[in-house]
């Protein structure tokens, strides 16, 4: 018999436990989970998370905020019981291992949700071996972010949104995206030439198990002179010198430009993800 309830910390090592029979697929699980109860300097504690347990055996976790992910190994049984405690979320962003997400989908459209964006992503890796490393280009110099780049953030958020076509919530709530944006200013790292930002990538998890790699943004005008290539090889060896096994980002499927470029640092597909924002 499944039952659902609210994560505690006192299953944090369970939970930890069954998420690291798959750590690629689950690094923002992994990192979600390992702050429960805490609040680490520079971030955000965890979001909303749950868990379907059967007896005492978790058969899937899944977190609400800020965006909903559920676990590789979720079983289709563990999905269905998962699926109610989204029924509370006026809107939401889903985002995880495609097959997953297949199926937590079709009880939400029973429920009456829509879908806004819904499209399909790959996840790419790399491992940080010595030969690797040796491979990636230098390039300029990548540098924390800090207060006074604010506003190249909020507009290099504004801009990757408008981009991969999803509604911008600058619109609606201008302080709200300024607040998100501020608080994820402790993972954004930068390239900026001649006094101007070119190049931003977030390092969104940064555990052993791996990296991973959101946000990527070239300004345009600036794009094919390599700076998204040295920005990634950078934050790559950064990865490295922290112990990662390896590093990951998604693309957005038939974004060949974006493929070709990870290809070039040794980045490999391993994980279909399917993306889906709804109301």
């Amino acid at each position: 018999m499944i039952s659902v309830r609210r994560l505690r910390r006192s299953d944090r090592a369970a939970a930890l436990a069954c998420l690291s029979a798959d750590p690629a697929a689950n690094l923002m699980l992994l990192d979600a989970v390992s702050r429960l109860g805490s609040l680490r300097r520079g971030r955000s504690p965890a979001g909303s998370l749950s868990a379907a347990f059967d007896g005492e055996t978790i058969r899937g976790v899944l977190a609400v905020r800020p965006s909903i992910l559920i676990d590789s190994a979720a079983t289709p049984a563990a999905i269905a019981a998962l699926a109610p405690s989204l029924a509370g979320i006026g809107a939401g962003l889903i985002r995880s291992p495609a097959g997953c997400v297949d199926r937590l989908w079709v009880h939400l459209e029973k429920a009456g949700r829509r879908a806004l964006v819904d499209r399909r992503e790959v996840a790419h890796r790399v491992g940080l071996d010595p030969a690797t490393l040796a491979a990636l280009p230098a390039g300029p110099a990548v540098r924390a972010a800090g207060e006074h780049d604010l506003e190249d953030l909020v507009i290099a958020a504004r801009a990757s949104l408008r981009e991969e076509g999803r509604p911008d919530p600058y619109h609606g709530d201008p302080e709200g995206f300024r607040a998100w944006v501020l608080g994820r200013m402790g993972r954004a790292n930068l390239i900026e030439v001649e006094g101007r930002v070119v190049f931003v990538g977030y390092a969104d998890v940064q555990r052993a198990e791996g990296w991973l790699l959101q946000g990527v943004y070239t300004w345009p005008d600036r794009r094919r002179r390599g700076f998204a290539r040295a920005g990634v090889a950078a934050l790559c060896r950064r990865a490295a010198a922290a112990g990662a096994a390896h590093v990951q980002l998604a693309v957005v499927e038939g974004n060949r430009a974006a493929e070709s470029l990870y290809a070039g640092l040794g980045f490999r597909p391993f994980l279909d993800l399917r993306t889906i924002l709804f109301h």
